[in-house]
């Protein structure tokens, strides 16, 4: 964002959008877990985070589920009822006629450990067909390669917006791609991000000079993210997506004891965070028995997310 804001390459208005930009974006994450900016100015929404890549992995398209966590979302739909380009895991799962990727690729893999050819092809031509079509694939395709024992990902993106979308895109890409790793068997190695258009709309300029002022920015020890359990997390996704909706829905309500579950610790956090939200958008207390249970550095993030609601104790919207 530094970039965007001393010298950007261009100005320009896409769709009457003015905004900062610049050509052929790389950086790379080391290790492909720790996929999150620990920036309290950037309030980041890990709730969001983790439904939108559980959205992607259920291979849904639909509003109800995404629109629940980003109301702002449904402004992109051209039907008001599901998303076309955003919509990810249609892509990868299949959806509308599109083949089913996910257990080809992993086959690949298994049968040839050092192919080349194990791409998930997000963007369709057909998106630009569609007249006036308001959510076209920021996405291209992911590419997954496994070296050396260690599954490496690179994510190609045709656009990112550096202040709202990049941080969520390379959290969910990660994320697959760690799923896609404890599914071959193999270690999480690095990630690649490679950007056509990396751009910062006007609006958002003058939080990202404030993101950018945060001294957590030049912090160079940061706290470890969670890593994804060992083995197939494939059962686990699907008793985590049946949870999500009962929370979404209102059915259940969650305890701080999340053993009934019999989920594993890495997910029966995230079902935990999922109930956070529940009450922050209920407007009902969250209580510090809830914020005890979640780990130190999700709580310190919701904490940022959402101070009034889990310091004071007192209920606000989201």
């Amino acid at each position: 964002m530094k970039s965007l804001i001393d010298e950007p390459a261009y100005r320009n208005a896409p769709r009457g959008f003015a905004s900062r930009e610049q050509l052929g974006l790389r950086y790379r994450l080391r290790e492909a877990s720790q996929r999150i900016p620990f920036v309290p100015a950037r309030r980041l929404n890990l709730v969001f985070n983790f439904a939108e890549a559980l959205w992607y992995l259920s291979g849904r398209d639909d509003l109800d589920f995404i629109g629940y966590y980003a109301p702002s979302i449904r402004k992109y739909s051209a039907d008001g009822t599901r998303l076309t380009g955003t919509a990810y895991g249609r892509a990868l799962f299949g959806g509308n006629g599109r083949p089913v990727q996910w257990p080809t690729l992993v086959r690949q893999l298994r049968e040839d450990p050092d192919s080349k050819r194990c791409v998930l092809q997000i963007f369709d031509a057909d998106e630009l067909a569609i007249a006036g079509n308001p959510d076209v694939s920021c996405t291209l395709g992911l590419q997954f390669m496994l070296r050396e024992g260690a599954l490496h990902g690179v994510g190609f993106m045709r656009a990112n917006d550096a202040y709202r979308g990049m941080t969520s895109d390379v959290f969910s890409f990660t994320l697959i791609q760690e799923m896609f790793a404890r599914e071959l068997g193999a270690e999480l190695g690095s990630y690649t991000h490679l950007v056509g258009s990396v751009h910062l709309y006007d609006p958002d300029y003058q939080r990202a000079r404030e993101v950018l002022a945060d001294p957590a920015v030049h912090e160079t020890v940061l706290p470890r993210f969670p890593e994804m359990p060992v083995g197939d997390n494939w059962p686990w996704v699907r008793q985590v997506l049946e949870y999500e909706e009962a929370l979404r829905q209102n059915r259940i309500r969650l305890e701080p004891d999340t053993e009934v579950l019999g989920l594993p610790e890495y997910w029966a956090q995230v079902l935990l965070m999922f109930e956070v939200y529940r009450r922050v958008r209920r407007q009902e207390q969250v209580d510090g028995e809830l914020m005890a249970a979640l780990s130190p550095l999700y709580r310190a993030l919701v904490e940022q997310k959402w101070p009034q609601t889990v310091s004071s104790g007192t209920p606000v919207g989201s």
